[in-house]
């Protein structure tokens, strides 16, 4: 059986996550609540966020607080997010989590739908570094951890925006790196590969896909929102003290 790490030093902290409803992010939550942390999390679907806070509860770690939030909607995320350090404090972690990987073919295209993908993949990313910041500035010392994807670094098509996007994320990390890292602040981007989340296994995974993963990964073993989980707690934590800047590829050996 596995024995995963426990991180002493994020007992406490206060951790906020995008997209943590469901899949990598559901993963998330858990793990830290595991770890002692206080979570609060944003999603759009509702029913799943609020059965994951009762499970989270009912294990007895500490309860995550949990609001809906559309986060193509800045000033509502701003807000919310404001309202949650109101709440638990200001965020020691926080992790960029939510994106979208819809399937579109370039000559479909609008500009309608690249401003809506950027909207859901890119954006939020930039607002939410810009929200923590003064607080992790006044204690001297934070975590941002930017999800990315192995998506276009194997030249995957089928969703030339969102590979331009999360392309992007590892942009947003070095491009932050230096002046937060003055403050004490790290800032690292954590790129899965295939991970089996509910909905790829629902839209994604046929006999082809099974026949993707034993070819291109090195490892035999299905990538797991676990295994995602376990690299952004120890970035998270004060393990990964002297870690900033940089991309961690989680994904079997696939790039």
């Amino acid at each position: 059986m596995t024995q995963l790490a426990k991180f002493a030093s994020l007992r406490g902290k206060r951790v906020f996550i995008t997209g943590g409803g469901t899949g990598i992010g559901e993963a998330m939550v858990i793990s830290f609540a595991e770890q002692g942390a206080k979570v609060a999390f944003v999603d759009i679907a509702r029913d799943a966020s609020l059965e994951l806070v009762r499970r989270v509860k009912e294990a007895g770690y500490p309860e995550p607080v949990f609001r809906v939030c559309d986060i193509t909607d800045i000033p509502a995320l701003q807000a919310t997010m404001a309202e949650m350090v109101g709440i638990i404090g200001d965020f020691d972690i926080l992790v960029n989590n939510a994106a979208n990987d819809q399937r579109h073919e370039t000559k479909d295209v609008t500009v309608d739908y690249w401003n809506e993908r950027i909207a859901i993949n890119q954006r939020p990313m930039f607002f939410t570094c810009q929200a923590v910041f003064e607080g992790m500035k006044e204690k001297g010392a934070g975590s941002i951890i930017n999800v990315g994807s192995i998506s276009w670094q194997v030249k995957n098509a089928g969703y030339p925006v969102y590979a331009t996007s999360k392309a992007a994320t590892h942009g947003l990390t070095r491009g932050l790196a230096r002046e937060f890292g003055a403050h004490g602040i790290r800032v690292n981007t954590v790129t899965p590969g295939w991970v089996m989340t509910q909905r790829q296994i629902d839209l994604w995974l046929d006999e082809a896909g099974e026949q993707d993963i034993k070819r291109n990964q090195c490892l035999p073993t299905k990538l797991m929102p676990q295994h995602i989980a376990s690299m952004i707690l120890f970035l998270a934590a004060d393990d990964g003290a002297m870690c900033t800047a940089q991309e961690f590829i989680v994904d079997g050996g696939w790039v």
